[in-house]
């Protein structure tokens, strides 16, 4: 309970262990209660107690002690849960030398451009964000983009152990909001952008862009000793102006201006090429990635990777080992005459930079961009017009379908995208069944186009009203292809 806010505390018993699911608890734990979003962990105190629980810490003033446990009384759950796992496996995150990553689009595909990075410096590290997590060569399935305290406690433990000295993870604005980073160090914090998306949890732009500003400010910590921000985004100019009031360094990076910016640009089909210029030198980037959008991504992990310590010679060939990123304009290739890409794109501003790429891809060859996308359940309504505006401009042809309708109407959320649809004068069909949307798009494309298959990217799985349903884009794009007489049995090509 070291440094843990508590109101009443009663009890010392030696802990075995730390945990926030009753269902996980083990004779010797302590069980920390707290009020969540959905659920409120308070109503399973006595079953962690009959689990073995030696020693409860609440958030719940009406929670009674029971006899014969341990009991402390917390304003803020969160933050107990956090400082009791930091102190259970002996503060991990302090010996790590943390790159925070905050912004609406290109967290993940940043995070592993930074992997890449530190992985050419030689620097072992672990890597926490949408996709997966990564410990000193280990991969486990994300949950979460960031995890609960524990959880981050845990994953530095592991990778503390296996020697790693330094971390990056993606840190959500629902997870700065909810403090589920509470005392973690951040030494370099990053700001991609920020546009439209999570308005149903922040309610406003103003109040979505606070929480992203405690990335900067330190929460229960310093500020991070360095501040790597976008200065092409209104936004990152704020945060810039307020981290220098902060006492950190700060680092800018823009297209074409900024500490760190990019010159000569020359995006092909197989890579990107620029000069990336820093406050030393000009540094000469190849990269497997395309497109605009991933310059800002490969100028952002560039500026954390310098401010770590990273020489020029690592930063190039960081950025040039990094074939692809999972469901990042990956690229299913099953020998056909058309271009098939999986990619995130969830927003209206990740759609129009995903069909704009697309758009330059098939320029040359006179290609049309086919887009099938669909918006999710029980999340902000007013972005699914804007998002049926996006995708109809910036394609030639749109399936509209399911994303994650969860406990929404599939109908329902159709219908609220079509309006920006239809405004937008593009050519259309409506699927509700994914899988059957996915068959059409990839049907309707002739030689020399591009399919997109928008918003779900790396996820495994469909969420509906019955629950979680098995689904990858990529694998369903390869059985359609396969039933089309291509050959997808060879190794995929994918970028």
């Amino acid at each position: 309970m070291d440094g843990v806010e508590f109101l009443s505390q009663s009890g010392n018993p030696d802990v075995t262990g730390v945990e926030y699911d009753s269902r996980r608890v083990r004779p010797g734990c302590v069980f920390v209660a707290m009020k969540g979003e959905t659920s409120d962990g308070n109503r399973f105190i006595d079953q962690a107690i009959k689990s073995g629980a030696v020693a409860i810490v609440t958030d719940s003033p009406s929670e009674s002690p029971r006899e014969g446990v341990a009991w402390a009384l917390v304003p803020h759950g969160r933050r107990a849960l956090a400082r009791i796992s930091e102190n259970f496996y002996k503060h991990p995150a302090e010996r790590l030398a943390i790159i925070g990553i905050t912004g609406t689009n290109g967290k993940s595909t940043t995070a592993f451009l930074v992997e890449a990075i530190l992985s050419a410096a030689g620097k072992k590290s672990a890597l926490i964000g949408t996709i997966e997590y990564h410990v000193a060569g280990r991969v486990y399935p994300a949950p979460h983009t960031t995890p609960e305290g524990l959880e981050l406690a845990r994953l530095f433990s592991e990778a503390v152990g296996q020697g790693a000295d330094d971390a990056v993870m993606e840190v959500s604005s629902h997870a700065l909001a909810q403090q589920r980073v509470f005392g973690v160090p951040i030494d370099v914090a990053v700001f991609t952008n920020l546009t439209r998306d999570h308005l149903d949890y922040h309610h406003t732009m103003d109040e979505y862009f606070v929480s992203k500003r405690v990335l900067f400010e330190g929460c229960g910590t310093d500020a991070p000793r360095v501040a790597v921000t976008n200065i092409d985004d209104e936004y990152g100019e704020k945060l810039a102006a307020f981290s220098r009031k902060r006492s950190s360094v700060v680092f800018t990076y823009g297209w074409d201006r900024g500490d760190f910016h990019a010159e000569k640009v020359e995006i092909a089909s197989r890579g990107t090429r620029f000069d990336l210029v820093t406050p030393e030198e000009k540094i000469a980037i190849f990269s497997p990635l395309i497109g605009r959008v991933n310059v800002y991504n490969i100028l952002a992990a560039s500026a954390a990777c310098f401010a770590r310590g990273c020489k020029s010679r690592d930063i190039a060939a960081g950025v040039g080992s990094l074939q692809h990123v999972p469901g990042r304009f990956q690229r299913v290739d099953c020998g056909q005459p058309f271009t098939v890409v999986v990619d995130y794109a969830h927003t209206d501003d990740a759609l129009r930079n995903l069909t704009s790429l697309a758009r330059e891809f098939v320029s040359k060859a006179g290609g049309r961009v086919v887009t099938l996308f669909g918006c999710g359940g029980d999340r902000d309504r007013a972005k699914r017009p804007l998002m049926g505006d996006a995708a109809g401009k910036g394609s030639d042809y749109v399936v509209l379908t399911s994303d994650n309708p969860r406990s929404e109407d599939p109908r329902a959320i159709i219908n609220d995208a079509l309006v920006g649809l239809q405004k937008s004068g593009a050519k259309y069909t409506i699927e509700i069944d994914r899988r059957k949307g996915i068959a059409l798009a990839i049907g309707e494309a002739r030689p020399g186009d591009i399919v997109l298959l928008a918003g779900k990217g790396h996820e495994k799985v469909q969420v509906t009203r019955e629950g979680s349903n098995p689904f990858d884009d990529v694998e369903v794009a390869r059985e359609v292809l396969k039933a089309n007489g291509f050959d997808c049995e060879s190794p995929e090509s994918e970028a």
